[in-house]
This record gives C-alpha cells, sequence and structure tokens, in this order.
C-alpha cells in the first residue's frame, strides 16, 4: 500500500505539469506566453518517478488537460488525476500571469495539501516555475521537446542545492480518428 506522503509527491508531480505555463523573458513577453500555453493545452497522458528522497523509485502515472486562463493574461487551468498502484489522486493547478512573471497554486496552495506558485517565465519552449511550501522552495521546469512529448523536473532547494526529485514525461493524447466527406 502506498501512504499520503506518495500521493502528495504525485500531487506535485502534477503541479509540475500545470506549471508548464510560463515564464516571462523580455524577449520573450506577452504574446509569446499566451502562445506558449496554447501549446500545452490539451491531453497529456504519461509516466513518472521520484527520484530522490524517502519514496525514491515510486512510479505514478498521470492523465491531465490543460486549458488557457480565461481574459487578456498568458496561464492554464489543469485538470486530471494521477494514479500510484491502485490509489488515484485528483490534480488540479491555476497558473496565471502577474506582471512579468506567475503566480498560482496546485491543489488548495500551501495552505491546504498543494503548493503555491510564486514565480515563472516562459523561453520559446520551457517553462520555468518558482514553487513553495512552508519551508520547502523549489522549482519546476516544463520542456516541451516536440509538439507531442512534455518533460517535467522538480527539484527542490537543499541547502544552496537544487537537487531533482521527480521526473515526468507526458505524451499528448490526439484523437486518430479518420475525417472525411462522402461525395
Amino acid at each position: 500500500m502506498f501512504s499520503r506522503p506518495s500521493l502528495i509527491a504525485c500531487s506535485i508531480a502534477a503541479a509540475s505539469l500545470a506549471a508548464v505555463t510560463g515564464t516571462a523573458s523580455p524577449a520573450f513577453s506577452g504574446s509569446n506566453d499566451k502562445a506558449f500555453f496554447g501549446q500545452v493545452s490539451g491531453q497529456w497522458k504519461g509516466p513518472g518517478e521520484i527520484v530522490a528522497g524517502k519514496y525514491k523509485g515510486t512510479k505514478f502515472t498521470c492523465d491531465l488537460i490543460g486549458e488557457p486562463v480565461d481574459g487578456s493574461s498568458a496561464g492554464i487551468k489543469l485538470d486530471g488525476t494521477c494514479r500510484v498502484g491502485v490509489f488515484k489522486q485528483p490534480m488540479s493547478a491555476v497558473i496565471t500571469q502577474k506582471g512579468k512573471s506567475y503566480t498560482g497554486q496546485f491543489l488548495d496552495g500551501a495552505d491546504g495539501k498543494g503548493l503555491d506558485i510564486v514565480s515563472g517565465n516562459v523561453a520559446k519552449d520551457k517553462v520555468v516555475l518558482g514553487i513553495n511550501r512552508k519551508k520547502l522552495n523549489g522549482a519546476m521546469i516544463a520542456r516541451l521537446q516536440d509538439s507531442s512529448t512534455l518533460n517535467i523536473t522538480i527539484s527542490v532547494k537543499v541547502e544552496d542545492t537544487m537537487v531533482p526529485v521527480i521526473g515526468v514525461s507526458l505524451n499528448r493524447q490526439v484523437d486518430n480518428m479518420a475525417v472525411g466527406s462522402i461525395e
């Protein structure tokens, strides 16, 4: 059986996925950020693994759907689930542009059982987000490898070093149904 902390680790992974939406460098601000979030919108599914810490070696799978946030700001809303064995954990996140950075939360934020997004920027094919939960600080990097592959790494700060703790590789889920017309 898997403990609650390993399910929380899956939540962190899903939150990272949501974070795929944005870092703002001066060269890639505004509409480029919205374009990036548009590219990562859709349905994503794939495996992940906890690569460090007490639950090292724990494997999970996530099935997530991302949609751009409403309004003129760049960002993304994420909903779905991550599964560890027979246990399923709901996942949700909202990431929104605020000035030249990003804010938001995974699940119910750091005051609950989730994480806060405290900073971020988008640069071409990746987003880097600053994440926080009480005394835990870290970063999530989501890189769009190609139009159908998204790789996510979550790292936490240990003293002065960033240590990778979770890795996720997601594939875009596409409906391959043939569409045509009858003449």
